[in-house]
């Protein structure tokens, strides 16, 4: 009876001690979450509504063709300016060839208006030549009439040879004029005809070119859709190139997260694909002009008695290390988490400058027109030469 009541004294001191020590426990675990919130937590947004994205770079002619040769398959490496698509270039190759010919042609006509702008001027030169001398003969014989050596008939035989010479030269400086309309103040290289069979070469050995179709850009291939013996024309997708050494990443953040983030923040990542164990670093380079709902195609209507306020995200870019990308690739549309370190709160909202120089580019269409000059310049060289071998 004495050790129960021992125990039952005992039991109530027991309690408070035990409830004491849980109370302590968790007024640790409170201060230690305010303490982590404080100096850790309130430094950084998450979100793992976040995934890659990069440019999808389309593949389409540029004419209209059969394609007789495929080069590549999905998931092959490409580098920028490889051929990957071939159309037949039969027809290019013939109307290419008529250009060439049409071009050379039309040289040669040009030159021989020069040449007949040259002769009617030399005839006019004859013809005031010609009148002057009948002009003289006119005279002299006047003064022969005056003395009578000379009957009156005679002297009218010399005054029409006057308005016979007038009328000729006035014929060919008529001629002149309408020869020097078509060719005055050009050169042979400027001539409207040239400058026209010119721009007519100049497309179709672009046409030719293009049959050949070409990597803008190095990068893997994706949705390939060209198959053997296909008629496609101008913009019809054939495959589509994704550059993988330039991806970011899309992060979407609830606007109540967005107060404090700045341009140029420094961000953390991890992909689902690699776990944890892998990180990325990146910054932010842009904040979201709009939400998601705002440029859908059906935009939401708010303004009805049955709204319920759904708060909204924002995408936020995210620009990569490539050195992360490099050692641990990854691939469009992966899940990402992302972690914003707002400490830094100096930065911008919005862009405070212009783009200076284009976000992308490609040079490999450039060389085509330049090819195509040469020919020209040889074209127009073997012509000219021609004719004025010819001419000697």
């Amino acid at each position: 009876m004495q050790t129960s009541s021992a125990q039952a004294e005992r039991a109530p001191g027991k309690r408070k001690r035990n409830f004491a020590i849980l109370f302590l426990i968790l007024l640790a675990i409170a201060a230690g979450c305010l303490a982590w919130y404080f100096l850790y937590a309130r430094y950084y947004e998450t979100t793992d509504d976040a995934y890659v994205n990069a440019n999808l770079v389309t593949l389409t002619p540029q004419i209209a063709g059969t394609v007789t040769q495929v080069a590549v398959d999905e998931g092959d490496y490409v580098e920028k300016g490889q051929p990957l698509v071939l159309l037949d270039p039969s027809d290019t190759e013939i109307a290419l060839q008529q250009a060439e010919a049409n071009l050379g042609s039309t040289v040669r006509q040009v030159r021989g208006l020069y040449s007949t702008a040259d002769n009617y001027r030399a005839q006019v030169e004859a013809k005031q030549v010609a009148l002057q001398t009948a002009q003289n003969d006119y005279a002299r014989r006047q003064k022969i009439f005056a003395s009578g050596a000379i009957a009156a008939e005679d002297l009218a035989h010399y005054r029409d040879a006057v308005t016979t010479a007038k009328s000729d030269l006035a014929a060919a400086q008529q001629a002149l004029t309408t020869n020097l309309a078509m060719v005055d103040d050009t050169v042979i290289d400027s001539h409207p005809e040239i400058k026209s069979a010119v721009a007519t070469l100049r497309q179709r050995y672009l046409d030719n070119a293009r049959s050949t179709i070409v990597a803008p850009v190095s990068g893997f291939v994706a949705k390939r859709a060209v198959q053997l013996g296909m008629r496609v024309d101008s913009g019809t997708t054939l495959m589509s190139i994704v550059p993988l050494d330039q991806v970011w990443v899309d992060a979407n953040f609830k606007e109540s997260q967005m107060d404090t983030m700045r341009l140029g923040q420094k961000v953390t990542l991890t992909a689902d694909l690699y776990g944890d164990n892998v990180e990325y670093h990146g910054v932010i380079e842009s904040l979201g002009i709009g939400t998601g709902s705002a440029f859908s195609l059906l935009p939401a209507q708010n303004a009805s008695g049955n709204w319920i306020k759904i708060i909204q995200r924002l995408p936020v870019r995210i620009t990569l290390d490539p050195h992360d990308i490099q050692k641990h690739p990854l691939r469009v549309g992966l899940s990402m988490f992302a972690r914003v370190d707002i400490h830094d709160t100096d930065g911008h909202l919005l862009p405070q400058q212009t783009v200076a120089a284009p976000r992308f580019t490609t040079d490999v269409y450039q060389n085509a027109l330049q090819n195509a000059d040469q020919l020209v310049a040889k074209i127009l060289h073997d012509n000219s030469q021609a004719v004025a071998s010819s001419a000697r």
